[in-house]
This record gives C-alpha cells, structure tokens and sequence, in this order.
C-alpha cells in the first residue's frame, strides 16, 4: 500500500479523497492555488504545496506543477479526483512517466474512452447496447451524411467525438437542416475540443438518464456496484441522483450492469468507472463511459457499503477485489442534492464569504462539504460547494429524511440552490420517480412564465 498520496484536486472532493487516505493510514499531499490557500483540506493534509495563481490553468491544470510538487514531497501516487486532469490522458502518462502511480486507468483506456466515437465502437463490439447511429465519425461527403440521417431516422443528434458537459451538441429535426447543423457542430468542436469529428445518433425524445457504477483490478476481476438515476438535470448538468433508478424492473438493469462488468474484463479496464446510459421505454442505449470517480458517487456508497476512493487506492496499488459479484448487496434508497452557490432559480453564481453554515444531521444524512463558516467561495471554479446526501430503508423515507435535512441546512452570506432543492423534494413527479431528462427545466420554464404573469 502507498505511504504517501498527492490529491490533484480542489474542494469537497480533494476533503473526500483527504479522509479515505486518513482511514487506511497514508499520508497526504495537498496541492493548492492561491484561491484555496485557507481551504480546510489544505490544514488537514499532512503537507500542502501552492501549484499557482487562483486561475486553474495556471494550477490545478498546470501539469508540471503538480508533478514537480509530488517530487518535492517524495509522493508515491497521484490522486486526480473528478474534473480538471481527472480523464486527460496526456497527464496520467507524464505522472507515469515520471515514476508516480496514477490511481486511475491506464492512459489508453482514458483515450479510448474519452472519445465518443472510439468508446462507441468499443461499446459495439463487446455487446454494450448503443443509441442507433452513425458507424463512426462524419465524412465529408454531404450525400453520405443525408444518407446514414435517414437510415438513423429523424429527429438526429449530432455530438462532439471529444465533447462533454453537454457542450457540443445539436439536435436536427429534418433534413433541410442537416448539413448546417454537422458544419456549425464541427467547428465548434474543434474550437473548443481540439477535435473536429463529429458523429449521429437517434434522438430519443423523453429518455432517462441511467448509470452504472463499475470497479475493476488488474487482475481481470470486475463488478458492478449499481445504478443511478440522474435525470434531474439543467442544461446537462446533474442536480439531483439517486440509487437505485426507481421504476426499473431489476431483470433488465442486472442484464445491462453484466454487460458492463464483460465489457471491463474485454478491455482490460483498471479502477473505478461509470458507464452511462440513455433509458428510454424499456431499453437501455449507451452514451459515454467516465474514467474516474463520479461527483455522485456517495448514493453508490449509501446502498451497497462499498467505499468508491477507497477501493480506487487499493486497485492502484495492485490489490485484486476483495468482493465478487454476489457479494453486492443494495439495500435502502439514496438521494444526492449538489449544493452550489448560485442563485436557486436564475442560476447566477454567487460567490463570496459563508457567514453562517450549519449542515443538519440524523440517521442516515452525510454531507460531503469543504465549506464552514468564514470560509470565502472563490468566483474562480464551479459553483458546487457541497453534496447532502441521504439514505433510508425506502424511496419515501429517503425523500423524507432529505426533506427534513433540507429544512435543517443554513447558509448564510452567499445564496445557494437548497430552495430548489426543497421544491423539487415536493414536487409529485419526482415523488412517484422516473421523470425524464427534460423535466426540470420544463418545471423551470413554467415556474418563470408564472411568476411573469404574477407580476
């Protein structure tokens, strides 16, 4: 096991990775930019080391800073959280290359994986269900693209082969429309991707958004932990998850979670991973795979007992899994609430100094957060400043619990999105589950046009 770990991370998740290190023992490294250098993780570590100005391209993603500060800490192990390098190849091969151990996959498979195109083939071939579609990237040849469009079948969607986030995107109605939409969608990939390739798929109208929680050694051994339903979204970003998708027989999420485990041991896959999927009607269709630890993983956690970074170090470390399949159990329901500092309904970001900050607590509640009172949220990063999460025998006592906890929570000083949070827990589509990818902001744009009536 290592002695020593450098987490290549800011904010809660840098404090989660800080307090998995703590419990097995090892000593950690804190890499910081200015902006964060009275984060709370930074006093918890064992060592810190500033990387750089608050602007996170001279920082969290200055790979020779990060490096050069495991060197001068004697690190054994890079630990790269979600977000920023988390999936950037190059920087898992140069900590390689420089004799640290990535706890993460091998550069190739964060490669494959990261582009859409290949990670779809890669998909086909070891028979995870994929969105019909284009057999690779687009040609040039606008009579193929009108082509393989009707083959799909319309409405299409044409993506980014190196998008994420939602970006690089385009849905497209009818043909007239078409070649516009690849030309627009190609130059935008390149510009903000530095890939050019796009590639088509169905567009599914009112899908939901499932994922499957993966873990894989070295050793060719593989298990699914389960799966999260993360159709609460905003403009393609998560706001609520929970475990398990409610409304989904287990016959049909078991067939698809084996698949999964059978497409690792395929490719060889090393660590912790997410495949995610398209829900729509009784079918699942694959559309990405992330290569590293998920912002949502803790409702994984909550039902199955297994410790997700944990599991991480010991895989990177060279251990083989200490569970099989059988051994998972999923007991209870999970529900995740991300709390950002923005506005809750116009979304604008609100940062600034916490004045008061109390997190509720009870049975069952948890709350992944590297806020306190005094601490400032810097205007530099993602707004996210913390995750309540909840766990209860049931669906309805989790809703329950959240909602209590929900009521529970202060923060003072800066706004934050927990009135819609607290909305959405009372909202009866959600409480009977299953609502689709679109339904929040459906819910958003009504609330709008009533309050503009109102006034």
């Amino acid at each position: 096991m290592f002695e020593k770990i450098l987490i290549a991370n800011r904010g809660e998740i840098a404090l989660r990775i800080l307090r998995a290190c703590r419990e097995m023992g090892i000593k950690t490294v804190a890499v910081h930019s200015e902006a964060d250098r009275e984060a709370q993780y930074v006093r918890l570590a064992d060592e810190s080391v500033c990387i750089g100005p608050a602007a996170s391209a001279t920082s969290y993603l200055n790979m020779p800073a990060i490096i050069s500060a495991a060197e001068v800490t004697d690190t054994e192990a890079i630990h790269p959280g979600y977000g920023f390098l988390a999936e950037n190849a190059d920087f898992a091969e140069r900590v390689e290359q420089s004799g640290f151990v990535f706890i993460g996959p091998d550069p190739e498979a964060i490669r494959v994986m990261g582009d859409k195109v290949s990670a779809k083939q890669m998909m086909i071939k070891t028979g995870v269900p994929c969105v019909p579609g284009s057999e690779g990237a687009l040609p040039d040849d606008p009579q193929e693209i009108i082509h393989t469009a009707r083959k799909v079948g319309y409405p299409v969607i044409i993506k980014a082969a190196g998008g994420g986030g939602g970006r690089g995107m385009r849905v497209v109605h009818a043909e007239a429309a078409l070649l516009n939409a690849v030309s627009m969608t190609k130059a935008e990939a390149g510009a903000a991707f530095g890939n050019p390739e796009v590639y088509m798929e169905r567009f599914l109208e009112n899908p939901r958004h499932i994922e499957i929680q993966v873990l894989a050694d070295g050793h060719r051994n593989a298990v699914w932990l389960s799966e999260r339903d993360c159709s609460m979204q905003r403009r393609h970003q998560k706001v609520i998850e929970e475990a398990p998708a409610p409304d989904i027989p287990r016959r049909v999420v078991e067939r698809v979670g084996e698949r999964c485990v059978d497409a690792c041991r395929k490719i060889g896959y090393r660590g912790a991973g997410t495949f995610e999927f398209l829900y729509e009607k009784g079918e699942f269709y694959f559309i990405e795979m992330n290569t590293r630890v998920q912002v949502e993983h803790p409702v994984t956690e909550m039902v199955t007992g297994v410790d997700i970074v944990q599991e991480q170090i010991r895989i990177a470390a060279g251990e083989k899994l200490r569970f099989r399949q059988r051994d998972i159990r999923i007991t209870g329901h999970a529900i995740e609430c991300r709390i950002n500092a923005e506005d809750p309904f116009k979304f604008t970001p609100s940062p600034g100094k916490i004045t008061a900050w109390h997190p509720p607590g009870g049975p069952g509640v948890r709350v992944d957060s590297h806020a306190y009172a005094g601490y400032t949220v810097p205007p530099n990063y993602d707004s996210l400043i913390g995750k309540l999460i909840v766990r209860g025998d049931t669906r309805e006592q989790a809703i329950r619990r959240m909602r209590i906890a929900l009521s529970e929570m202060v923060v003072e000083g800066i706004q934050t999105n927990i009135d819609l949070h607290r909305n959405l827990m009372a909202d009866p589509c959600f409480g009977k589950g299953g609502t689709n990818i679109h339904y929040l902001e459906q819910k958003l744009a009504e609330m709008f046009s009533e309050n503009i009536r109102h006034t």
